[in-house]
């Protein structure tokens, strides 16, 4: 019987605690685990009941856990196939119509279904996930379509996560920009590479900085999807791709150093986004900038005291090499000048700060345009990639004002809010006094240092947690 076991074929998810109401009754086995029942009828059939305390307290944040946590059960019984009828998943309270609750159900299914397996070796008897989930009844067109758009997403999603996943020495900024390309391979974006020679020409000097370093050479990576109209202002979205971080000559601690392959999750989130939008087939203009470098330490680093020329002609006075994303997302927001944006949001695994500010639930979220703010908060609540705001006042200029340099890369000692300072350096190149509104362009700084990774609880593999790509796609929709 155990063996048959492995091979069924369906399972059914009720969330009473209570029996299910089948036809065969013979039931081989009663399991019970925690608050989860699992029965095993006579034709092999699985049902898992788990049951739900206060079902009337359930809230969206709670209903996507419990739909990854609908896969972990699965994973855990050895299921393969599930059936699921989404009246299970409905909560009368929550107003949400079948479609919505389809797409949510369905990305975070393929969520809670990944692991990144890359460098393992297989088990004999394979590995252990969900090959198919079936969603039975009389379900209408627009919910069987959310469903596969939620599928389309959840799987983006789970490749930015291997993509952040992939370890340093096989992560360079080279291997990122095939990247890029690679996951658009198959749509009609374009997709530019800058190599040392063109970044040199663009006097890009945060980019050259930073990467003076390593053997490796930067990239710049521009991906464009164009299919508003011809004279619609662009959203450009920029994503950092530090593809290893040392700390440079600042060099980072033992505790601190492990994953920082994964320090461009940003740029990978903006590459995935990007190849979203192309899949999904949004009719706007959106454009994806990816600096790319490794910060490397070595006899050839950028040091303390330097001072950078960056592409909008400011000078950065380094004080810490450690502060290095920052440095080379300024270049890119200028470049993000040339489309004439109506919008740029910049995505980057920034400061630890924002962890000890916010912990791992929440991406920081910087901006001065408080309409811009309440959308990004309101957008976050509804595609699960949380976000929460910190100030972004005059009074925290002064941290980032340079002695020898324009501006310092670093806030000075003794300072506090070093997530703040952070934001406040990358606003001094988005700055133009000559605006009605003292801004190049609207511009959105997340830092997504406390979602890097998955947290216990969620549901998901351990490493990359893919944030915010369901943001960003929900942003490119609705903005």
């Amino acid at each position: 019987m155990a063996d048959s076991i492995r091979r069924i074929m369906k399972i059914k998810f009720t969330f009473s605690g209570k029996p299910p109401k089948e036809k065969d009754k013979a039931f081989v086995s009663i399991t019970k685990e925690k608050d989860t029942l699992v029965y095993i009828s006579a034709s092999g059939q699985k049902t898992i009941s788990l049951s739900v305390p206060e079902p009337e307290k359930m809230n969206r944040r709670k209903l996507i856990l419990l739909a990854r946590q609908a896969i972990a059960l699965a994973k855990q019984n050895k299921i393969k196939r599930i059936a699921i009828h989404l009246s299970d998943f409905a909560f009368s309270h929550l107003n949400m119509r079948e479609s919505d609750l389809g797409e949510l159900l369905a990305t975070n299914f393929e969520m809670a279904n990944f692991e990144f397996v890359k460098y393992k070796t297989p088990p004999p008897e394979g590995w252990n996930f969900i090959e198919e989930v079936i969603v039975t009844g009389n379900v209408a067109q627009d919910v069987k379509k959310a469903f596969i758009v939620g599928q389309i997403i959840g799987q983006e999603v789970n490749e930015c996560r291997a993509l952040s996943n992939t370890p340093g020495g096989e992560m360079t900024p080279r291997v990122l920009a095939e990247a890029a390309r690679r996951v658009v391979k198959s749509t009609r974006m374009r997709v530019k590479i800058f190599g040392l020679k063109e970044i040199r020409k663009l006097k890009m000097g945060g980019i050259l900085g930073v990467s003076q370093g390593s053997a490796e050479e930067p990239r710049f990576i521009v991906m464009e999807h164009l299919k508003g109209q011809k004279n619609e202002m662009p959203i450009v979205l920029v994503g950092k791709g530090v593809t290893f971080d040392t700390g440079g000559l600042n060099l980072k601690p033992s505790s601190g150093i492990l994953e920082m392959h994964m320090d461009m999750s940003g740029g990978a989130a903006v590459i995935h986004a990007l190849a979203l939008a192309a899949k999904l087939k949004i009719r706007k203009n959106i454009v994806g900038l990816v600096p790319a470098a490794e910060n490397m330490v070595s006899g050839s680093s950028y040091r303390p005291g330097d001072i950078l020329r960056s592409m909008s002609g400011k000078t950065i006075e380094v004080t810490n090499t450690d502060a290095e994303g920052r440095v080379i997302v300024a270049d890119a927001l200028t470049y993000a000048e040339r489309y004439h944006p109506r919008l740029v949001v910049d995505i980057a695994t920034l400061t630890g700060s924002s962890m000890s500010a916010l912990g791992q639930y929440a991406s920081a979220l910087f901006t001065r345009d408080e309409k811009l703010e309440k959308f990004l908060r309101e957008v976050g609540e509804e595609s699960g990639d949380y976000v929460w705001p910190l100030p972004l006042w005059d009074e925290y200029e002064e941290n980032v004002k340079g002695t020898f340099g324009d501006v310092a890369n670093a806030q000075k000692p003794g300072s506090y809010g070093g997530a703040i300072n952070g934001a406040m350096f990358l606003y001094q190149f988005v700055k133009d006094p000559s605006t009605s509104s003292g801004q190049a362009y609207p511009w959105v700084h997340l830092d997504i240092a406390p979602r890097m990774t998955a947290v216990e609880g969620e549901f998901l593999a351990k490493g990359a947690a893919g944030a915010p790509v369901r943001l960003l796609i929900k942003l490119l929709e609705k903005f």
